[in-house]
């Protein structure tokens, strides 16, 4: 029991409290003033509040003399679930050299802003709401551009389906469904559940996530919101991505009714970005945003990204490599310019952005994501069964039997091991995901009888999963009887084959004897 409410309050947190990210603004942020490719740039620091009354830490990086009576677009950089602010340093690197200014922020709940938990996107969606807004009463921005990564990326599709206005969109990584990742995650990390098990462990995880941070996990289905976007958007995941996997991105980007474009590239959840996926970047943002002052892009050779929004013909070779110059240089002479170092002569220089990506990640990586679901301790090592679905034994618990048979009352009873009863809610399989069930029983039928404290849901919940692990071990057990009985059959099999081999030997010899006898 001490081990299954461990694996509950981890998986739990798994949502709303992982590890939160430990940084100094003073160390792991860029210089407030710094050089880049010749140019000065300066990072100013601020707070805004959020609708619930949160302060969130925020930084906000631009030329140091920007275009006079000139606005510049913005490009506001959304951090994964155990990131902050720091993850935007690539993105100002990125970006400032092309005239875009970068502002990135700490959400609620993490880093150094207010707030106990994170929602991976419904919460942090009312974030980007307040910066949106901060910026729009800032004259010295024009067009706001949105970059988001892992629960950032969910963040801005859940707001970009609400604001029309913004230019456009870099998605990297953003989950499809939060449901079926956990339920995916429990492969991945072989848990040692059946999977019914673990629908029971979501509903309880579902309640008890809306009592600590206000939002239903059932409601962040991102496909849903893509069918209500139109701002350009350039998809980004990685091939070997086995945190949220890449078909996550296919569902979004094949429902997503805005102009769009996806780039796939080696690497997995956490790893470092390639360069022609910066390039990409760099391109995309340049033709959505238009910055003043910055070089005209040519057109480029296919693949062309978006053909109404990528309109280059009006542009020069020239002027697209001094652009991309700002990622991918050519060689040059040292000008002592130091990206992460501020004006320091001690610190490293480069006329490079691609060296100071470099210098910059050795210091923080961007968008860590941080897992903390490890349910594989000492106190329950449960790794050695990877898919323990109820379909892959014999027979099936009375757990397994309600829920694969429909239930149309709105509980079904649980045997546990003691034989007690216990009463455990179940969803239908059919029923589609969102934040109202669509069949009958409806929600609030499912859940009208249930018990009226968490005492009672807890042993409920744990009754049910110490039923189905039960019912694993007799089946584990039936199947080794089982195992053990086909090998003693092979065996006496066997040894039945080599007798009746030896007897015909020795009656074939007897037999060719009696001939050689009578012969002579």
């Amino acid at each position: 029991m001490i081990f299954l409410n461990r694996m509950m309050e981890q998986l739990v947190n798994f949502v709303i409290r992982p590890p939160r990210a430990d940084y100094s603004p003073s160390i792991d942020l860029l210089e407030q003033e710094f050089l880049l490719k010749g140019r000065k740039y300066t990072r100013k620091d601020l707070q805004v509040l959020n609708s619930r009354g949160h302060v969130l830490q925020c930084s906000h990086y631009m030329p140091q003399s920007p275009p006079e009576d000139e606005p510049l677009p913005c490009i506001i950089y959304c951090h994964g679930n155990s990131g902050c602010r720091a993850d935007a340093n690539e993105a100002a690197i990125i970006l400032l050299p092309c005239n875009i200014t970068v502002f990135t922020l700490d959400f609620s709940g993490s880093g150094l802003s207010d707030g106990n938990y994170v929602s991976l996107g419904w919460n942090e969606t009312d974030d980007l709401m307040s910066v949106v807004n901060y910026l729009r009463t800032d004259e010295k921005v024009s067009r706001i551009g949105l970059w988001g990564r892992s629960m950032g990326a969910v963040t801005c599709l859940m707001y970009g389906a609400q604001d029309p206005s913004i230019a456009g969109m870099v998605l990297d990584s953003p989950f499809a469904n939060l449901n079926n990742l956990m339920m995916e995650l429990v492969d991945v990390y072989k848990i040692r559940l059946p999977k019914f098990t673990v629908k029971v462990a979501v509903q309880y995880m579902r309640k008890a996530i809306q009592k600590k941070a206000h939002f239903d996990i059932m409601d962040l289905d991102t496909v849903q919101v893509a069918k209500k976007s139109f701002i350009p958007a350039l998809f980004g995941h990685a091939t070997e991505d086995a945190f949220i996997q890449p078909h996550h991105s296919d569902l979004i980007f094949k429902a997503y009714t805005g102009d769009k474009n996806i780039i796939k590239f080696d690497g997995d959840h956490n790893s470092p970005r390639p360069q022609f996926y910066y390039d990409s970047i760099t391109i995309f943002f340049y033709n959505v945003l238009r910055p003043p002052d910055a070089p005209v892009v040519p057109e480029v050779p296919e693949p062309i990204y978006f053909d109404d929004a990528l309109d280059m013909d009006d542009v020069d070779e020239d002027t697209l490599y001094e652009m991309l110059g700002a990622v991918r240089p050519p060689s040059s002479t040292n000008t002592g310019s130091s990206p992460a170092g501020g004006t320091s002569s001690d610190g490293p220089s480069s006329d490079s952005t691609e060296d100071a990506l470099s210098q910059t990640r050795s210091r923080w990586q961007m968008s860590r994501t941080v897992v903390p679901v490890d349910l594989i301790g000492k106190e329950g090592d449960l790794s050695d069964v990877r898919d323990c679905d109820s379909d892959g034994f014999e027979g099936t618990s009375s757990c397994t039997e309600a829920f694969e048979n429909g239930v149309h009352s709105s509980h079904s009873k649980v045997s546990t091991p003691n034989n007690d009863k216990t009463w455990a809610p179940f969803i239908q399989s059919g029923d589609k995901l969102g934040g109202v069930l669509p069949t009958s029983p409806s929600y609030e039928q499912l859940f009208a009888s249930e018990p009226t404290n968490s005492d009672d849901e807890e042993r409920m919940v744990m009754d049910a999963i110490a039923a189905s692990l039960h019912d694993v071990d007799i089946k584990e057990a039936e199947q080794k009887t089982r195992n053990e009985v086909r090998r003693t059959a092979i065996t006496t099999s066997t040894n039945s084959s080599r007798f009746d081999t030896f007897s015909q030997r020795l009656r074939s010899t007897f037999f060719r004897s009696s001939r050689r006898n009578g012969s002579k």
